[in-house]
């Protein structure tokens, strides 16, 4: 009974977000309550609900501070230049765009966190994709995807918990899986490339002076001062058009091109917020905060707290500053750890009743005795939607074991194992129970539901490619 349950509730709620019946944090809070009524343990729900704000907890915290930190710095102009090399790669082309966006969350996602990776990539790309009336579930998607496949770095999560739940050393794990992992970002650009030449189809290619002239003539459309501060409005849908663009710009002069990039801002030059003599200090910061995240020197959610502190102290010494760019982050604060504290009810209640341990054993059983030998491509099969549905906490020290326990009976080693449970991260970064998917989604200013949508098969189909290259590699 509690395996039906506990599937019926993740059915409930992703019907109810991805019909937009409900908010997903109302979906988060109050399905998991109803279900714990029908289990018989309503009484239990105030406990459930408090180890899971308290498990939590920290994930909320890093998130508050992180979003501060890394406001501050786009505010303060630390990453204009990587937006204007974006913008120079890229210019109007729809294409290029997207392509740019997966490069820059693999290349951002080096450092193991989710939530980092989404908030530099979006501030990085959001007003490209608004300024050119782009899907943005285009960018959620292929940002997460990217994400996904660099989240199996040992620093990153998955890799680590593997090799902790099976005893076994988190290089051996990783270092094999690399050309697997490698073949599956390759997939993810490829499929960034048609995306891209998708939307290039449905708006066609501009050159940077037709999307001047034509902002001139929108004048509804704002600029992004900063993050958290404001964007243009409600997440465009990308089903407008812009007119007048089907020609390549072959006709337009090399030099006037240039000079339009220079025009063409996605971050307002001159906002009151820059920093310039304090860029190398702001880089250094960043740079060592990263750093210590790899290296384990403290609990991320402390640093955090510790950089966010010097990042608003050093850049804005005066007190009412400081108290305004908080106010201009506030907004994103509020929206990312409210979803996460909301999602602390849902994980709480699946695992406080029983209802995860059932699900996990239900799909143990119901493999087949002749599919031993072949456990391993079993676990990388399975890893799509368990992950997806459980915290990785749940499938790696729950499931694994018992996935592992069984294929060692049919001469599958841990290892192999290990390596095919991995299979499943570009699916799992946009499952609902991951609080980074609602910092991508939030500061995208994309329904949860239309990210769900999109991003599903895309992700399904990545996680299918390492797998297949897992294979054929022999390393699964």
């Amino acid at each position: 009974m509690l395996t039906i349950l506990g599937f019926a509730m993740i059915a409930t709620f992703l019907v109810l977000i991805m019909m937009k019946k409900m908010s997903p944090i109302a979906a988060l809070v109050l399905i998991p309550a109803l279900f714990c009524v029908f289990v018989g343990k309503g009484a239990k729900l105030g406990d459930y609900v408090i180890d899971g704000v308290t498990s939590l907890a920290p994930t909320a915290a890093m998130l508050m501070f992180a979003i501060v930190y890394f406001g501050v710095m786009i505010d303060v102009g630390l990453f204009d230049p990587v937006v204007r090399g974006i913008l120079k790669f890229a210019k109007a082309d729809p294409m290029r765009i997207v392509v740019g966006t997966a490069i820059l969350a693999a290349i951002v996602s080096l450092d193991g966190d989710g939530s980092t990776t989404f908030m530099i990539t979006v501030s990085a790309m959001y007003p490209l994709y608004k300024r050119l009336k782009m899907s943005l579930v285009v960018m959620t998607g292929v940002a997460a995807m990217a994400n996904g496949v660099m989240n199996t770095l040992p620093w990153g999560g998955p890799t680590a918990r593997a090799a902790t739940a099976l005893k076994l050393d988190a290089s051996d794990i990783f270092v094999p899986m690399i050309p697997a992992l490698a073949v599956g970002l390759l997939g993810v650009f490829v499929l960034s490339y048609v995306l891209g030449k998708r939307e290039r189809k449905r708006l066609g290619v501009l050159t940077l002076n037709e999307v001047l002239v034509e902002e001139k003539v929108e004048e509804t459309e704002t600029v992004l001062v900063g993050a958290g501060s404001g964007a243009s409005g409600p997440g465009a849908s990308g089903t407008d058009k812009v007119t007048g663009g089907s020609g390549s710009g072959s006709g337009t002069d090399a030099d006037a091109e240039e000079g339009d990039a220079e025009r063409f801002q996605v971050l307002d030059p001159n906002r009151a917020t820059l920093r310039p003599k304090l860029y190398w200090f702001n880089a250094l910061l960043t740079l060592t905060l990263l750093t210590a995240m790899i290296m384990e020197w403290l609990p991320i959610p402390v640093l955090f707290l510790i950089g966010a502190a010097l990042a608003l102290t050093v850049n804005f010494p005066h007190i009412p500053d400081q108290k305004a760019r908080l106010a201009a982050h506030a907004d994103n604060v509020l929206n990312v750890s409210g979803m996460v504290f909301a999602a602390a009810v849902f994980t709480g209640v699946l695992q406080g009743t029983g209802m995860v341990d059932h699900m996990a054993r239900w799909m143990v059983d119901v493999i087949p005795e002749g599919m031993g030998p072949h456990m391993a491509l079993v676990t990388g099969i399975l890893s799509l939607p368990l992950t997806y549905f459980m915290s990785n906490d749940g499938f790696y020290f729950g499931v694994l074991p018992v996935l592992a326990e069984a294929g060692a009976a049919h001469g599958v080693t841990p290892l192999e194992m290990a390596r095919a449970s991995l299979v499943g991260q570009p699916l799992h970064m946009s499952s609902p129970l991951v609080p980074a998917v609602y910092v991508l989604v939030g500061m995208a200013k994309v329904e949860f539901g239309d990210h769900t949508r999109f991003v599903v098969k895309w992700a399904a189909l990545t996680c299918l490619i390492i797998l297949g290259a897992g294979i054929l590699f022999g390393i699964i």
